[in-house]
């Protein structure tokens, strides 16, 4: 499905519309805010260098106080009432902006900043925590894809607007009104957002910010894996926000200085992040894949070291305008790899934003994103603190800066990657799939959404195991023959997902032992596990009985069983169909191959020969 088909519907469209206009509201107002202080010329340069770090922090602390009180509102409350009284607080906090605008009071200005960073932190964990009750989980990736692409093209906008506006020969009037009929606009978008029920209505308000903040930040520590999701996040927003903070210096300092280039610039950044927001519909097939976010991370730091090398060839001429700076191949390249770099970033973020959306705990998602945007805030104030550091502690020139963020993204990548197994799993089934085959899947969703279960699955090739942890949406420990557990530098592969290794029980009845014992352990734990009963992988294409392990598995841990059934994989160059695999040059790419989940049996119905007719049924149905 295409996501700008959402569009379309009432059940996104006003959601959409509402936080848009907003962002575009707030990006207006601050930016004519830092305008106005600049260039009015009532404050010295210091003075004013002073004001405009002040008004970047009044708008950014509330982001610490109140998202911890959003997300525990947005659990509790129904979410479209919600947030239209938190666009009527805009209309309020506009209003009375707009009478400051037009006294020209910069404390007053100041303060409605601080007013506005408020209500966009109430705002922030309710229209998140919205879009899962709103979109099929198909349609998540696609909806936050088009949210992304939504807001950073509002920022731009804001941005833009705020440049011409504050231009324009009575540009207090013309400000004031232009924000007021953007929060009306706001306001009266968010009366056709549907109904979303409350989360859980019996929570109990914890009205202190700096004690809910701390449960916030603990509760959403309790899954690593989105923890770890939040963490990676903030780095995109790091790493956004320096690029977004530095670009007007860069066109100073590197481009000549055209004001008309800093347009450019932030042109290329935000519609670069907006199409590569989405993308990701189109690389993760509609699911939540997060195979594609090693891909982010790759193009980030890929195409960053590039802009360094780039930037040092660009071709300024006295007086270069917009046009005649792009008629230049070199500075063709440099905003080319800045485009990448932000597009790449958007591959990064969406997926990560809608994990977090379906696996948060439901009663306490809103809490969950709250926690996540506060994060983020932390991590752009760390942004600016480790630009001055770089730049003025250091010394180093913008172009060495964004070098540093580079390589700090290889760092972070490594880091995450290395914590959170299931991200490069994901990558290397994600290439699979995108090269060698096209897979389509029958009855998945047989297979339980939590709590432990068996697979068991016909064993035709030697990427039967990736398959099946690509096409399932929970992470599944693999049972695997010793030989192929201990295969030269795929061992350290297999050892990082936890795979468990087994051998016939004559061969070693220690690892044999060890196998069943942790196969319990991880069933115990909630797991999912997947055995492949034949114990080999077939050499003529046809089923091989099932050994008795299965029965033994059950009856130390009484757990439902799926059976799996894989087809389309005997001939190609993993399997044993024209000799032993891998000795001959693939045959063909990107083959037809299927999935087919049976309905569970029940622990007390399982036995190795009934589970053999059910897998038998599938591959040949």
């Amino acid at each position: 499905m295409n996501q700008f088909t959402l569009l379309g519907k009432m059940r996104f469209l006003p959601f959409f519309s509402t936080q848009a206009l907003g962002a575009f509201n707030d990006n207006l107002f601050k930016n004519v805010l830092l305008l106005f202080i600049a260039f009015s010329g009532l404050y010295s340069q210091e003075t004013s260098t002073a004001l405009i770090n002040l008004a970047a922090g009044l708008f950014i602390l509330p982001f610490f106080l109140l998202s911890p009180i959003g997300g525990q509102l947005a659990d509790k409350y129904e979410k479209s009432a919600l947030i239209r009284k938190i666009k009527v607080a805009e209309i309020v906090i506009m209003s009375a902006g707009a009478v400051a605008l037009c006294f020209n009071s910069v404390p007053g200005l100041l303060v409605i900043l601080f007013l506005m960073g408020a209500q966009s932190a109430l705002f922030g964990p309710v229209k998140f925590a919205l879009m899962p009750q709103h979109l099929a989980e198909r349609e998540l990736v696609g909806g936050n894809a088009v949210v992304e692409m939504g807001t950073f093209v509002a920022i731009l906008g804001g941005t833009v607007a705020a440049g011409l506006l504050f231009t324009a020969s009575d540009p207090s009037l013309l400000i004031a009104a232009s924000v007021l009929v953007l929060s009306a606009l706001g306001y009266l978008s968010s009366r056709f957002i549907p109904h979303a029920k409350a989360n859980d209505p019996s929570l109990v308000m914890n009205w202190n910010p700096f004690s809910q903040l701390v449960r916030t930040v603990s509760h959403a520590r309790k899954d690593r894996t989105i923890f770890l999701s939040i963490l990676a996040i903030s780095w995109f927003w790091f790493i956004g926000a320096t690029y977004l903070t530095q670009l007007p210096n860069f066109a100073r300092d590197y481009l000549g200085g055209n004001p008309q280039l800093v347009t450019v610039l932030l042109t290329v950044f935000s519609v670069g992040i907006a199409m590569g927001s989405l993308i990701c519909e189109k690389l993760s097939g509609g699911q939540v894949e997060l195979g594609i976010i090693p891909i982010g991370a790759i193009g980030i730091s890929m195409f960053g070291f590039d802009l360094f090398s780039a930037s040092q060839q660009v071709v300024i001429e006295s007086g270069i305008t917009a046009r005649v700076f792009m008629t230049h191949s070199e500075n063709l390249r440099m905003l080319f790899d800045l485009a990448m770099v932000s597009a790449f970033g958007g591959v990064f973020v969406v997926p990560l934003n809608a994990l977090i959306q379906q696996r948060s705990e439901p009663k306490s998602r809103a809490q969950t994103i709250a926690a996540n945007n506060v994060m983020n805030a932390l991590f752009m104030v760390l942004s600016a603190a480790a630009a001055v550091l770089l730049l003025n502690v250091f010394e180093l020139s913008i172009v060495e800066l964004f070098l540093v963020l580079s390589v700090g993204n290889v760092l972070v990548a490594i880091y995450v990657f290395s914590q959170v197994h299931e991200f490069l799993l994901r990558f290397v089934v994600w290439l699979l799939t995108h090269t060698m085959y096209r897979i389509n899947h029958k009855g998945l969703n047989n297979i339980p959404e939590q709590g432990a279960a068996v697979l068991v699955c016909n064993h035709v090739s030697y990427v039967d195991a990736l398959l099946i942890a690509g096409a399932c949406r929970r992470p599944v420990r693999f049972v695997m023959d010793k030989n192929i557990a201990n295969m030269p530098v795929a061992r350290h592969f297999f050892k990082w997902v936890k795979a468990i290794p087994i051998c016939a029980q004559g061969k070693s009845p220690k690892t044999y032992q060890r196998a069943f014992d942790s196969i319990s352990q991880a069933l115990d734990g909630g797991e999912l596990v997947c055995i492949f009963p034949e114990g080999k992988l077939t050499k003529s294409g046809e089923l091989n009985e099932f050994k008795k392990g299965i029965e033994k598995i059950i009856s130390r841990n009484p757990v439902p069983v799926v059976p799996l059934g894989l087809t389309g994989v005997w001939g190609s160059f993993f399997s044993h169909e024209r000799g032993r695999a891998f000795t001959t040059w693939p045959s063909r790419f990107w083959s037809r191959i299927e999935i087919a989940a049976g309905k569970a049996v029940a622990p007390e119905y399982v036995s190795a020969r009934g589970l053999q007719e059910e897998v038998a049924a599938l591959i040949s149905s």
